[in-house]
């Protein structure tokens, strides 16, 4: 069992970047160079250990985060290599959620692009430190001082570069260590394995110096003894920036920027040494806090002795293993045997397998220890964000928040007898993808499958005909759209009926009024309890919310809304909770049509970057897709449209872009807020879902 001085050699990281930043290839090198593969995988040629699904290996991209274990200098790294594609963001989220540090990769030419800016979001959210690797040191336009520069300004980061490229572009050759002061380059007769150490070149000496000198100077700020001897001009060793570098880091006060080139296997074996020394072991990150039975917080410290406290942060399934669920242990220890409890579900759940995982490679273990991940095999009732502890025990640690999805299409099986394979392929799909939900449109009956953007649905879709062989339908992606009102309305509902012996009496009087965009549904009472007694004010909430469900226009959910509970009147014997529910239910649905109900449609955020000469055939395309551009700026040689556009003006927008810009111009999108709809568009769709 892990004591708490082998847990002192334990790293917990992630790899996060934009698309196409070199995520995957840079995670195949430090496998390579630990040993952990024998031979290099490519993500272009689809050998990719990590990218081991087969939609990830067509594509070239990472769709679901995989995890693996190596060993570096007696130190062991659990890493998770997360994906870049906006539609994956949950992907990344989860993967944050439990781990202690991350690399976040650049691409020299790109610098931080929009998923970069994203990423760094969510792991500004959980307060994980990061190291920088500029990666693509060898491609055409690479600029370390200027992602550096982006970094800061973009991102509000202190990057602080601790090495310098040694040339850049078909000139790079290596890396000099500001720290060690040395030059490192890599033999490319074994693939980068030796690493040759030399003085500095006397041409670099002069930049060196200058950006030692800042190294130093950096450091002084949060290092006393750093500062003195930089005051005193006196030498300051290797092992006094180390320590101060790691304290910085793990305070988030600095970012130690690293460059290379992973695929031409140059700067990761420094990039593992920057791992090993500033990024956090277990120990080094704030105590896991949870809540017990009573609301009141608990403190769990990363050690094998205490009770048992862990996360599942994530579900898998495919056609040939039963359900898996990752795990990351906090406290305490998981034992194959053992019964533990789920106080989400309030279930007991027993271990029968655990794992440790190297991407779709399974070892089993008897037991997963505090500081560490694993997965746990055939879990019948436990979700992504659940918390499980020891029988006997109470503790929830925060869960996670999931994106609601913005597109949809419809499904059907292709016939009756692959309809039950159907439902229960997408209920294991939507089990391990919080980011995907199955409903049913009450209108039509059509089973509707929504995700975060068109290639998560592809993903999916793909998945489920080709891996889970499910022989279905499906129809063209359809907008998740959303209803609101405009006006302010009063409304009343009495049901009142007697049904056998004793009758049912229910009478509510509520006011409804608009709310800003993202507000929600709010509902709030202003009777007293000789108007409405306090025991029916919950099935009347229930009623209402349960009934904004489904709009007047066209049925999709309602939101932006205040229900405000006026008045009604209550009978002593014959008032129920289930008539104040009806009545409810029958005042709602009279006030929202009467409210002047509007449509809304989700708004995206989309950023192009496009060759200065298309920029004009960029922004005419984007007016005519109802695109409201918002800034525009240059980005080295290209420029960088932000704009705001409706989701359903946006569906085949790659193809659009690209014939607009001859392939040159790339796009991202994340979901941005609902909006309204212009009236005669909104009036199209209306008649078009209503089939008039």
């Amino acid at each position: 069992m892990a004591a708490l001085n082998e847990l002192r050699d334990v790293r917990n990281i992630g790899i996060m970047a934009h698309i196409d930043a070199g995520k995957t290839t840079t995670t195949e090198r430090i496998l390579f160079y630990t040993g952990r593969s024998y031979k290099l995988g490519e993500v272009h040629d689809g050998t990719a250990v990590m990218d081991w699904m087969e939609q990830e290996q067509e594509r070239g991209i990472t769709i679901t985060s995989a995890a693996t274990t190596c060993y570096w200098k007696e130190k062991k790294i659990n890493i998770i290599d997360t994906p870049g594609h906006v539609d994956f963001t949950i992907e990344v989220e989860r993967s944050l959620r439990v781990l202690d540090g991350a690399i976040a990769v650049f691409c020299a030419v790109g610098g931080v692009e929009p998923q970069s800016e994203t990423v760094w979001r969510q792991a500004d959210k959980y307060g994980i430190p990061r190291i920088a690797f500029i990666n693509k040191m060898d491609r055409v336009g690479a600029n370390f001082d200027r992602c550096v520069r982006m970094i800061a300004e973009r991102l509000g980061a202190n990057p602080l570069p601790v090495q310098l490229p040694l040339g850049k572009e078909e000139t790079f050759e290596g890396v000099l260590d500001l720290i060690e002061q040395r030059m490192l380059t890599f033999d490319e007769q074994t693939l980068g394995q030796d690493v040759i150490e030399t003085d500095i070149p006397a041409a670099y000496n002069d930049t060196f110096t200058a950006a030692r000198l800042m190294l130093l100077e950096k450091l002084a700020d949060f290092d006393e003894g750093i500062m003195e001897k930089y005051l005193d001009n006196a030498p300051v060793t290797a092992p006094e920036i180390y320590a101060a570098l790691r304290r910085a880091t793990l305070e988030l006060s600095v970012v130690p920027v690293l460059c290379g080139s992973a695929f031409k296997n140059k700067g990761v074996q420094p990039l593992l040494d920057a791992v090993v020394n500033f990024l956090p072991s277990p120990l080094d990150v704030p105590s896991v806090v949870g809540q017990g039975g009573d609301g009141e917080s608990i403190q769990r410290k990363p050690d094998p002795k205490e009770k048992l406290t862990s996360l599942v942060f994530k579900l898998m399934s495919d056609s040939f293993v039963e359900n898996l669920a990752f795990v990351r242990v906090y406290a305490g220890k998981l034992s194959v045997g053992e019964k533990v409890y789920n106080p989400v579900k309030n279930k007991q759940e027993k271990i029968s397998k655990l794992m440790k995982l190297h991407a779709n490679k399974r070892e089993e273990v008897q037991e997963i220890a505090a500081g560490d991940i694993g997965a746990i095999v055939g879990l019948k009732f436990s979700t992504t964000g659940d918390t499980l502890c020891e029988k006997g025990d109470y503790i929830v640690l925060e869960s996670m928040d999931f994106p609601e999805p913005v597109i949809g299409v419809a499904i059907e099986p292709k016939s009756k007898a692959e309809e039950k394979k159907l439902h229960e392929t997408l209920a294991k799909i939507a089990l391990e993808d919080p980011s995907f939900t199955v409903s049913t449109n009450k209108d039509t009956g059509q089973m509707i499958i929504s995700g975060m953007g068109e290639l998560h649905l592809e993903i999916i879709i793909d998945r489920l005909l080709n891996d889970f062989k499910v022989a279905a339908n499906v129809g063209k992606p359809q907008v998740a759209y959303k209803e609101t009102i405009e006006a302010t309305c009063r409304a009343e509902g009495k049901f009142d009926q007697l049904t056998g012996a004793k009758g049912q009496y229910g009478h509510v009087i509520i006011e409804v009024e608009p709310l800003d965009r993202g507000a929600g549904i709010e509902f709030v009472s202003t009777v007293d309890s000789d108007t409405v007694p306090e025991q029916f004010l919950a099935s009347i909430r229930k009623g209402i919310v349960d009934s904004l469900d489904s709009g007047p226009l066209i049925g999709y959910p309602m939101t932006d809304i205040r229900v405000t509970l006026v008045g009604g009147s209550y009978h002593e014997e014959e008032s129920t909770e289930m008539a104040f529910g009806v009545a409810g239910a029958m005042a709602i649905r009279r006030a929202t049509a009467e409210a002047r109900p509007k449509l809304l449609e989700p708004i995206m955020d989309v950023e192009i970057l496009t060759p200065e000469e298309y920029i004009g055939d960029v922004i005419a395309d984007l007016n005519a897709k109802r695109g409201k551009v918002v800034g525009v700026s240059t980005e080295g040689h290209l420029q960088a449209v932000r704009a705001h556009a409706p989701l359903a003006e946006l569906f085949g927008y790659s193809t659009s872009i690209r014939s607009a810009t001859q392939g040159r111009a790339n796009f991202t999108m994340q979901f941005l807020q609902y909006d309204v709809v212009p009236a005669n568009r909104a009036e199209a769709i209306v008649k078009k879902i209503r089939g008039i």
